[in-house]
């Protein structure tokens, strides 16, 4: 667009111009004291964050070994006392069967009471002699323990704690053993075996991963499963062949945690990058507690992006609440300033700018005013066009439907026509024989056909006029003979070869006798007409009742219908003989169909089958 120099100075091109270069300059201090300010806003956040995440964790860490001890504070007192029980004494004693079962009944009475896993009793060469699980299939009674370490250090130190995975139940616990006896003449160890799997389900319902290990960094109890008995740092070769040895842990793999980076944060806290099952790869801060009275740490994993997020949302939101104000009140000043040089721009260019438009707008009006003229006569021209090609339409489609009549009323007085004349043949033979009797009879049926004839030319003036007679109940047996009487002198020879089982006399269908007849004559006539010079040929006719329903079949065992006609066989003019019409069919559908009846087809190598099915009566 031209410039145009105003009376009050600058172009108003010239004002738009310095206006962007001073919001580009704008934007561009805006944007980089945000990236300072954000930047800020999130260290800050993440130093805050973890601080209260460390201080929140440490007190949660402190709750969990707080609860360890009490776990591990109600078994302990248990092998003291039992080292001193005189069942205990008499039974590694004696050794009597008395003896021995009166100590496994009292043992399994013990578990029960105190919630310990297993308490069992071993004689001085490690041979457990009794067990509270003396009825269960993997009862201790009887196996070896004296290569256990809580074993070998009870007889030496008198008492000794140990965890380890059980060699004939497979499950983790802590072995907890008492020396029964004197040091100098030792009788056996006491052992209660504590399970920590409430306290591992307690854990994991917090959705915050913990674990204990031993002063190896072995996870010994952890609130995922698939990480007990992994380690925090590598072992050692040694120090990993003494543990197998020892079979302290059965044949687990002691594979280090899946932690990826450990980035020391305060003593005792680090942040570290873990892969949770199910969860992913995540960042989490990673506290360590020491478990008083025992060998063992606590270790609590919390995970840090939840908190950081929110954390550093925070402290965004108050770092821009604080720069959003100034530069919103710099861009109003900024804005200001510029409108009101524009306005000055705009209100000495409105005028000439509005002439110049109004001039525009009566052109473009002229010009689709003359546009307008020009497709109002096209459309009347093209309406003209359009009536001539309907009217057109409309006759070619009067003279195809008169066709179509026609092929049918010649299609459909076919047989009855061939009869007349057979019957008229039959007649005059009569009369030559002076056997007047059968002449009258043949006359007769020629009258009666006469006047099927008629019927039918009715009928189908009424289908072309979209009439149709009334249903009634009628003979379904009535129907199918007289489709046989029409057929009979045209097929003379070949009849045999209809297998009809005449239906029961009392079953009656909806429709008229002279229609269906017509159908039943397409269709025994398509099926003979198939099977022309095949040995052996054979129609079978039957009809079946259901509820409400007549279902009768025509099966032919013919050469079948080809697939390219069988696509479209109710399709008019469509057909396989050389002088066939391919009406029948359609005209058949159209009986059946004014009578809430049905048609369906099936065809292959074997031969053809129709179904028809009509209303009961």
């Amino acid at each position: 667009m031209a410039e145009i120099q105003t009376e009050a100075g600058p172009s108003i091109a010239q004002l738009q111009r310095r206006a962007r270069v001073a919001w580009f300059w704008f934007v561009l201090a805006f944007m980089g004291g945000a990236v300072l300010v954000a930047y800020a806003s999130r260290e800050y956040g993440r130093s805050a964050a973890i601080s209260d995440l460390r201080q929140q964790g440490r007190t949660e860490a402190n709750l969990k070994v707080a609860l360890l001890r009490a776990v591990l504070e109600r078994p302990r007192a248990l092998p003291l006392v039992l080292a001193e029980d005189r069942d205990i004494t008499d039974a590694l004693t004696t050794k009597t069967v008395q003896d021995v079962d009166r100590l496994n009944r009292k043992l399994e009475g013990l578990v029960k009471g105190t919630k310990a896993a297993v308490i069992y009793v071993t004689g001085a060469n490690g041979v457990a002699i009794a067990s509270s699980n003396w009825r269960e299939p993997v009862s201790f009674v009887g196996n070896n323990y004296s290569f256990r370490d809580y074993f070998r250090m009870a007889m030496a130190d008198g008492v000794a704690e140990h965890f380890a995975l059980g060699n004939v139940s497979k499950r983790p616990g802590l072995y907890i053993s008492r020396r029964v006896g004197p040091a100098g003449n030792p009788l056996g160890v006491v052992v209660v075996k504590m399970e920590f799997d409430q306290l591992e389900a307690d854990w994991r319902d917090t959705g915050r991963p913990a674990f204990v290990t031993d002063n190896r960094g072995v996870v010994l109890i952890t609130s995922i499963s698939s990480w007990r008995f992994m380690t925090v740092e590598p072992l050692a070769p040694d120090r990993l062949s003494e543990i197998r040895r020892s079979l302290q842990f059965g044949d687990a793999p002691l594979e280090p945690l899946p932690m990826l980076d450990r980035i020391t944060v305060s003593p005792g806290a680090e942040e570290v990058r873990a892969v949770l099952p199910g969860t992913g790869e995540a960042s989490y801060l990673g506290l360590a507690t020491q478990v008083p009275t025992t060998p063992w740490t606590l270790r609590y994993l919390l995970p840090i992006e939840p908190t950081l997020g929110t954390s550093v949302s925070r402290s965004m939101l108050v770092a821009f609440a604080i720069l959003m104000p100034a530069f919103l009140l710099a861009a109003v000043v900024l804005w200001r300033r510029q409108a009101a040089a524009l306005r000055l721009a705009f209100a000495s260019q409105a005028r000439s700018e509005l002439e110049r438009r109004v001039l525009e707008r009566t052109e473009d009006l002229s010009r689709a005013r003359d546009l307008l003229e020009v497709e109002i006569a096209e459309h009347r021209s093209t309406e003209q066009r359009l009536q001539g090609v309907q009217q057109e339409l409309v006759a070619a489609n009067r003279l195809a439907i008169l066709g179509q009549v026609a092929a049918g009323v010649a299609h459909e007085i076919n047989q009855p026509v061939a009869t007349i004349r057979a019957y008229a043949d039959n007649a005059r033979v009569f009369l030559e024989r002076d056997k007047t009797a059968p002449a009258v009879e043949n006359l007769t049926s020629i009258a009666e056909l006469t006047e099927r004839i008629g019927t039918i030319t009715d009928e189908l003036k009424a289908f072309a006029r979209k009439g149709r007679s009334a249903p009634e109940p009628i003979m379904l047996r009535a129907v199918i003979e007289g489709a046989v009487v029409l057929l009979r002198s045209r097929f003379a020879g070949r009849m045999e070869a209809l297998d009809i089982l005449p239906p029961s006399p009392e079953l009656k269908v909806l429709g008229n006798r002279i229609r269906l007849e017509q159908v039943f004559i397409n269709l025994f006539q398509n099926a003979l007409e198939a099977l022309e010079g095949k040995g052996a040929a054979r129609v079978e006719v039957r009809a079946v009742e259901t509820p409400g329903r007549v279902e009768v079949t025509i099966a032919d065992n013919g050469p079948g219908i080809p697939p390219e006609i069988l696509e479209a066989l109710f399709t008019p003019f469509n057909t396989s003989k050389e002088r066939g019409l391919g009406l029948g069919l359609v005209i058949s559908k159209e009986i059946l169909a004014d009578y809430g009846g049905t048609i369906a087809v099936r065809s292959d190598g074997d031969g053809t089958c129709f179904t028809i099915g009509l209303k009961r009566a």
